[in-house]
This record gives C-alpha cells, sequence and structure tokens, in this order.
C-alpha cells in the first residue's frame, strides 16, 4: 500500500520555495509547478483563475520638516496629487476617545498591522493619511525588509486614504523628530491581473455525490520563500493526492491549492463562488496551513459541531499522536467553506516561539525538517482515511450556533480572542 513518501514532499517542498505573492508570474510558476506534478499522474488537472487587485507604483514618499524617510505606499490606496499630502502628524499610540480626538486633518501614525477597527476609526476620526511601520528595533536596517502592504477592498468600502509603510528604525526617528508637518506622496495606476487556484478531483467509488474538499493556499508573501507558511500545507496536499489516486476512495475528494490566501482567502472565496450550485455536495473540508518546523506542536482546530473535536482527539489516542485540538474559527481557507455551512478542520504544526518564522523573510527550510513535515501528513492521512471511506459519514453537515456567530464576526472584520 503506498503512503506518505516523506523524500518527495520534502522534494517538491524545495522546488517551490520561492516567493509568491498573489497575482504574481511566481505565483503562475508555482502554479504550474503544482499542475504538472498531478499531470505527470495521469490525472486531469486544472487552474482556475480569478481576478485580484494589481498596481503600478509611481510615487512613494514621506518628508518631514528634517528628511525624507524611505516608504512604500499602501498598494490600492488613495492617490495623493504630484505634490503630495502635506498635514500635520500625529502618533496615535491608544484609539480611544483621547487618542482619536487628535486624528482630525492629521497624518497618523498607528502601532501594529492595520486591521479594519482601527482603520474605521481613522476614518470615523477624519485623519487624511495613514503611516504603519514593521520591523525589530534589534535587526539592523539592512535586515528589516520594507514591503508593500494593501487595503483590502473591505476597508477601501469605507473610505479610501492614501497611506505609506516605513521601517521601525524609521518609525522611532519619526517619531523622536516630532515634526509639526509632513508631506506623504502617494500616486499608482491600478488594474486587474489573474491569480488562480490549483484543482484536481477523483470520484468515489461507492458515495461518488458526497465530496470531500482538501484546501492549501500556495501563494506566499513578499521576501518570503513561504515553505512554512505554506508550502508545507500544499505539499501535504499533493502526498495525500498521491495517496488517494492509489488508494481509490470510497467518497470524491478535491484537491484545491489556492491562490491569493494571503491577500484576504481570495482563492477559496473564488472557489466556493464558482461551485455555488454544488456545494450541497461538500460534506468537509480540510484544511493545512503550516507544518514541519522542528520545535513546535500539532493543532486541529475544528469550525463545525463539538463531534469532530471529539473524534479527532479520540483517534490521535487511539494513533498515539500528539495534538491540541479544540472547537474555534482559523483565518485560512476553510473559512469561505464554514460560512456556507460546510463544516471544516484546519490541521497544522506551529513553531514555538523564536523558532519559526512567517510572513518575512526568514520562513526558510532551516528550522523545519522532513520528518516532522511527514509525521503531520500522516496522522491527516489516518483522518482523512477514516472520514473518507467510513459506512455512513461520521460528521453531521450543520453549524453550531456558537460558530455561526463568529464566523458572521470573522467576516464583518471584527476581531477576535
Amino acid at each position: 500500500m503506498i503512503m506518505i513518501n516523506e523524500k518527495r514532499q520534502w522534494q517538491l517542498l524545495k522546488e517551490i520555495g520561492f516567493s509568491r505573492v498573489g497575482g504574481s508570474k511566481e505565483e503562475k510558476r508555482a502554479a504550474q509547478i503544482l499542475k504538472k506534478t498531478i499531470e505527470a499522474t495521469d490525472n486531469v488537472a486544472f487552474l482556475e483563475e480569478f481576478e485580484v487587485d494589481w498596481q503600478d507604483v509611481k510615487v512613494a514618499s514621506l518628508k518631514s520638516e528634517a528628511k525624507e524617510y524611505e516608504v512604500t505606499a499602501y498598494n490600492q490606496c488613495a492617490n495623493t496629487s504630484k505634490e503630495g499630502l502635506t498635514a500635520p502628524f500625529y502618533y496615535l499610540t491608544a484609539d480611544n476617545g483621547v487618542g482619536l480626538k487628535n486624528c482630525e486633518g492629521k497624518i497618523v501614525l498607528i502601532n501594529d498591522y492595520l486591521r479594519m477597527k482601527i482603520y474605521e476609526k481613522l476614518v470615523d476620526a477624519k485623519a487624511v493619511g495613514f503611516i504603519t511601520y514593521d520591523g525589530e528595533l534589534r535587526d539592523s536596517r539592512e535586515n528589516t525588509d520594507l514591503d508593500n502592504r494593501e487595503i483590502r477592498e473591505l476597508l477601501r468600502e469605507k473610505k479610501n486614504l492614501p497611506g505609506v509603510h516605513m521601517k521601525i528604525q524609521d518609525a522611532m526617528e519619526l517619531v523622536l523628530e516630532n515634526p509639526n508637518e509632513i508631506t506623504i506622496s502617494t500616486v499608482q495606476d491600478t488594474y486587474k491581473v489573474n491569480s488562480q487556484n490549483v484543482v484536481t478531483e477523483i470520484k468515489g467509488e461507492k458515495c461518488p455525490d458526497e465530496v470531500i474538499v482538501f484546501t492549501a493556499h500556495y501563494d506566499s508573501v513578499q521576501f518570503s520563500s513561504g515553505v512554512y507558511d505554506n508550502g508545507a500545507g500544499s505539499v501535504i496536499l499533493m502526498e495525500l493526492f498521491h495517496y488517494f489516486l492509489a488508494n481509490r476512495p470510497d467518497r470524491t475528494v478535491r484537491f484545491v491549492w489556492c491562490g491569493s490566501e494571503e491577500r484576504g482567502l481570495l482563492g477559496s472565496k473564488a472557489h466556493v463562488e464558482k461551485h455555488k450550485d454544488t456545494l450541497n455536495k461538500i460534506v468537509l473540508n480540510i484544511n493545512v496551513d503550516v507544518a514541519g518546523p522542528v520545535l513546535g506542536s500539532d493543532s486541529a482546530v475544528v469550525t463545525g459541531p463539538i463531534s469532530l473535536v471529539h473524534y479527532i482527539d479520540y483517534l490521535a489516542k487511539e494513533k498515539g499522536f500528539e495534538i491540541l485540538v479544540k472547537q474555534d474559527i482559523y483565518s485560512s481557507d476553510n473559512m469561505p467553506f464554514a460560512s456556507k455551512g460546510i463544516p471544516a478542520v484546519s490541521f497544522g504544526r506551529y513553531g514555538e516561539k523564536g523558532q519559526a518564522y512567517i510572513h518575512n523573510r526568514y520562513d526558510q527550510l532551516f528550522f523545519m525538517d522532513s520528518k516532522n513535515l511527514y509525521r503531520t501528513a500522516e496522522f491527516i492521512r489516518k483522518f482523512a482515511v477514516r472520514m473518507i471511506n467510513s459506512y455512513a459519514f461520521p460528521v453531521p453537515r450543520e453549524m453550531p450556533e456558537n460558530m455561526v456567530a463568529k464566523i458572521e464576526d470573522y467576516l464583518k472584520g471584527k476581531p477576535q480572542d
């Protein structure tokens, strides 16, 4: 019986270990690697294309009274005039009544990521522009990447503001300078390009109209090779595909390598929309997002009935596999399925603090190994076989009320615990 192939899995991870931002030529290159790997088995693979936002940034600058700082413009943000936007500078340290009252008419520097909650508050407070920063002061400027961040459509619908992003060292310098006024310039041409999902399917021999969908995103963020997030999940899916091709399943299994997950789950949303007329056939979504770190722990997050939590926990005890299982939402490609009432479980192995890295240049193979990747893949295989080949499908196709509420809050951009 063909099982998970540790060596083949690790080799494919190396092949797709390059930066592959959603919508880029590099993402398309990774999609072609996955497609050719599937087709080498004489199975059919499809590229499901969907449109995503893209831009050519012409101008990105921030000038204070003392100097010009290195910045990137937020992708899809509002354009300023060619002369830029000049306004008072304000550093918002707490988004409460006091701090927000000081934002009107100002270009505001904020801490942390530009989340919907703080962005809506900035708009309501009548800020005219914003600045974010990233990095760690212990790193040199040369080892701090200045990425191109994006204002997603859900935020732009509120109001589109001009915004720039800078390194943490420069943010501290700007706050110490505390200029009366600054000028930011953001000029870009925006248009649409294609991203794509890679899809293949193996028909079930006994219950072909009951479908289990496997998902993992294969895109990465800028500067990151994305082997941990989420090349690991992508190659686990490929090994599961090899397994069920050799060991024909009772139920239909569909494998979807999702594009542009890092840009807002765009690939999985597109897939759910494309197949909306047949969603009633999908009985379970199994999502894999991050795996392989040497120092870490395995986890399964069930967005569905509590009985599925117990099922995975019992199976882990039976097989002697250490894994933490809980009922909750998980911000990945499972969410578009869960939002349609389809039970979902997201598997992953999460690195310990200081040992594994995502969304930066340090997402590399040096903290991962093939054996840990294999162990996670093998447990997912055992679980999947039980589900797919069960006499009667053991998971009710329903979404508990407590999960429905969490899913709705997530889709509205409300912060989670």
